[in-house]
């Protein structure tokens, strides 16, 4: 049977501006040869392609999309090549890197012993290539000096909007000057009389027109190009018609001391610095999710201790193979997921399942790389290992789910789609009607016009409408500790039907405490408190650390105990003042004949409380019992009944059991439950909310909520929990709070609502001032004059943003 020469690809792509940018580059990649599918996220900028690679290749790809004026980011990697002795030791090196998928281009220098490679990560890796040139013969070493590419361009990104945002403003603020003095009102403000020059003019908005306004020119050519409108469009035209009629009458002008000439150079050199402010917003709220993915990977161990040939050795992680003996040693990560065959101890899988409580585990029990041996000396044989290993199918999913969300088309970008060649239209209609029946013949009359149109239709304040909002909102929202990661998550927030709450550490405290001491056969209780607090003090046990914790503040001192015996998945056992103290479970008061049947219904309802229960005996007869468990916060009832009275349907779900996982539930005020699922599953619980229609948000604070959150149409990060979880929300809720959660949502409501006042005011500037100048009753200053002030209301609504109150 012949192998499938279906392949999948992802590569980053730099210099989207909006959604549309996606779409074209999208339905570009389709059109090649051998292409099945082809996604391309705007939210994430990379593209997902599907091909053959029988037909197609990633070549092909990258020729397109660079066709299309966007650049596939690729990083770089430089090595220091040994072993080379002639000219043919460099081709060779060089051909086998070049013919790897995934590398853009290879170079290798034969005198500075060196290589230098171009590739997408998502196809290669660096170990990949070294051990290529090991296969060739040769050595490669990985220089020390490296940069991540993608993340350089991003800051050069942002570094280049500011730059062109500030060189923009200087040159804009003595031409706004000269405007602002045209008014009676204003004739007490000093203007240099070299402002007023037509030829300063021109030389002030020259620079902003071509050289910051040049990204306008070039994303509206690449929109006409491909037979759309964009922004972009109306951008360039209406500062080209400002800037070109003025440079028309400075001509005209040529000879003339007269320096009163209408000039329109401000209203093109205001407007793209302007729009230039609202593009630095847009790049300073871009999301970070593809840094989840590097923190994930950072939670792996970077070496291994194996046994081999008899011997312990130090090796790195690539290095470990299934079947390795691994020892992992108290207070260290597990390196790779594997069976104990040797060895008792505590593992903190709270990366894994969310749970706070360490399980015990014991010879032939699993473990899970990345968690966290407790307390005692393990010997491991490795399961999995690499790409198989379980944090690895994480950081899959988590991909996967990224991947897979669509990117939010902003209104303004959905209605200028239409607006555009509208405009356009009438302003060519208008300056034909001139120019044949109502002035005929005067060509400068009908060009006033058709300025005059295009001007006081120029997308100013709608594109000011969204980012201002969104600018606001975030920001009041950040005073209230709630952060969005950007502007499509603000906009989407608002449409939540469903929230999916994680229990440990969102609805609950996320630490175990001591919450019930039950004495009884007459034992004083201070005694009784002082015997158990001094025998759990030995012990590492983390429950044994909560109850110590809440015994401490009853209890003034402990004794040190004379015997002390810890029995893993039991308890423990003591020998204090004489007195024999034995506390854990049933099966250990069994396996020391203490009679417990009396309490065994008391233990069971505590524990369908959700809590954990252990029992207490002295010098062989029961003594009483202790009882912990992880609380839920203060504030989670009345944030689940404010969620309720908005009329959203709440929902748990958790890795726990489900009797503790419906005792949580009910306290908190949650009807539904789905308890005892993995990470994956959380993510799979998602989809088939989300399969019913539903706008799901996912809450969560560990790493096990990551895929969950991801995928979720909104994800929620609870500020409290783990890094990884807040990289792979849209929104951390840094108070940890769950009313955050309503207030969340309350803020992206009043946002969108600004959004859109915003953008009615705009189109209503448009809408009166359109017909207006069509008619010849609005000069292009005047149109300059309207413009600019629905920018100012535009901002000025969006700042009232500033001022709500939870």
């Amino acid at each position: 049977m012949s192998q499938s020469s279906t392949k999948e690809t992802t590569l980053p792509i730099q210099g989207m501006t909006c959604a549309a940018c996606a779409v074209r580059i999208e339905k570009g990649i389709k059109k090649i040869d051998g292409v099945e599918d082809a996604t391309v996220n705007f939210a994430l900028e990379r593209a997902s392609i599907t091909y053959d690679q029988k037909v197609a290749n990633v070549q092909d790809f990258k020729k397109k999309i660079n066709d299309l004026g966007y650049e596939v980011i690729e990083e770089k990697a430089e090595f220091n090549i040994l072993g080379m002795t002639c000219a043919a030791c460099a081709t060779r090196i060089e051909k086998g890197l070049n013919k790897q998928e995934g590398v853009t281009d290879a170079t290798v220098n034969l005198a500075l012993e060196s290589a230098t490679v171009e590739y997408n990560p998502s196809q290669i890796s660096k170990n990949d290539m070294i051990k290529l040139v090991e296969k060739l013969g040769y050595q490669a070493i990985l220089k020390e000096v490296e940069k991540d590419e993608i993340a350089d361009h991003k800051a050069k990104e942002l570094e280049t909007q500011k730059g062109k945002f500030l060189f923009s403003l200087i040159l804009s603020i003595p031409l706004l000057w000269a405007m602002v003095s045209h008014f009676e009102f204003t004739s007490f403000i000093y203007l240099p009389e070299m402002f007023m020059n037509p030829w300063v003019q021109l030389a002030l908005a020259t620079p902003v027109q071509f050289i910051v306004g040049k990204q306008f020119y070039i994303g509206a050519y690449k929109a006409l190009k491909n037979k759309s409108a964009n922004m972009d469009v109306l951008v360039a035209l209406g500062t080209s018609a400002a800037y070109f009629y003025s440079l028309y009458l400075t001509i005209l002008s040529l000879g003339s001391n007269d320096h009163m000439v209408e000039l329109y150079y401000e209203t093109s050199a205001v407007l793209i610095t302007l729009i230039i402010l609202g593009k630095l917003f847009e790049v300073r709220a871009k999301g970070r999710s593809s840094e989840a993915i590097k923190k994930l990977m950072g939670l792996q161990a970077k070496t291994a201790v194996v046994v081999r040939d008899g011997k312990e050795a130090e090796i790195s992680l690539d290095d470990v193979i299934v079947g390795d003996i691994v020892l992992v040693k108290p207070g260290e990560k597990i390196p790779v997921d594997g069976i104990i065959i040797e060895g008792q101890s505590a593992l903190d899988e709270s990366m894994l399942t969310g749970e706070s409580v360490p399980i015990d585990k014991t010879v032939g029990d699993t473990v899970i790389g990345a968690t966290i041996n407790k307390n005692g000396f393990l010997t491991i044989q490795a399961t999995k290992v690499g790409r198989d290993t379980a944090l690895s199918q994480i950081i899959k999913v988590v991909e996967e789910a990224q991947g897979s969300k669509a990117p939010i088309q902003r209104l303004a970008d959905q209605i200028s789609g239409i607006f555009v060649p509208i405009v356009v239209g009438i302003a060519f209609i208008t300056f034909f009607i001139w120019i044949i029946w109502i002035t005929p013949g005067q060509f400068a009359e009908a060009l006033e016009k058709l300025i005059a149109v295009l001007v006081i239709a120029c997308p100013c304040a709608l594109g000011l409408a969204t980012p201002t909002s969104i600018m606001a909102g975030s920001g009041r929202s950040a005073e209230f500790g709630i952060l969005f990661k950007g502007g499509e998550h603000l906009e989407m927030t608002h449409r939540i039907t469903t929230i999916l709450l994680d229990k440990t550490g969102t609805v609950t405290n996320g630490t175990p405490t001591l919450t019930d001491v039950i004495v009884e056969n007459g034992i004083d209780e201070n005694q009784f408190l002082m015997l158990v607090g001094s025998a759990e003090k030995q012990s590492e046990h983390p429950l044994a650390q909560a109850i110590v914790a809440g015994i401490e503040t009853k209890v003034s001192s402990f004794i040190k105990p004379e015997e002390f015996e810890a029995i893993p998945g039991y308890g423990i056992r003591a020998k204090i003042d004489n007195k024999v103290v034995v506390v854990g479970t049933r099966k250990l008061m069994e396996k020391y004949e203490i009679n417990v049947t009396n309490t065994l219904q008391t233990m069971e309802k505590l524990e369908n409380a959700g809590k954990t229960a252990m029992l207490v005996a002295i010098n062989q007869q029961y003594a009483g019992l202790i009882a912990v468990a992880d609380t839920i916060k203060d504030s989670s009832k009345k944030a689940v009944n404010r969620l309720k009275e908005m009329g959203l349907e709440v929902m748990m779900i958790t890795g726990d059991n489900s009797r503790t996982a419906k005792a949580i539930a009910a306290e908190a005020g949650i009807d539904q439950v789905v308890a005892e699922v993995l990470p994956e599953e959380k993510a799979e619980e998602v989809k088939k909310l989300q399969a019913k229609g539903k706008i799901v948000a996912m809450v969560g604070d560990g790493i096990n909520d990551a895929p969950a959150l991801a995928l979720a149409d909104i994800g929620m990060a609870i500020g409290t929990g783990t890094d990884i979880a807040m990289e792979a929300a849209d929104i951390t809720l840094i108070r940890g709070d769950l009313t955050s959660i309503a207030d969340a949502i309350y803020m992206s409501k009043k946002t969108i609502r600004n959004i859109k006042q915003n953008l009615f005011w705009a189109f209503a500037y448009n809408a009166i001032g359109i017909p207006i100048a069509a008619l010849g009753f609005l000069a292009p200053w005047l149109a300059g004059a309207a413009m600019a002030f629905s920018s100012v209301s535009v901002v000025l609504n969006a700042l009232r943003l500033q001022r709500v109150k939870l």
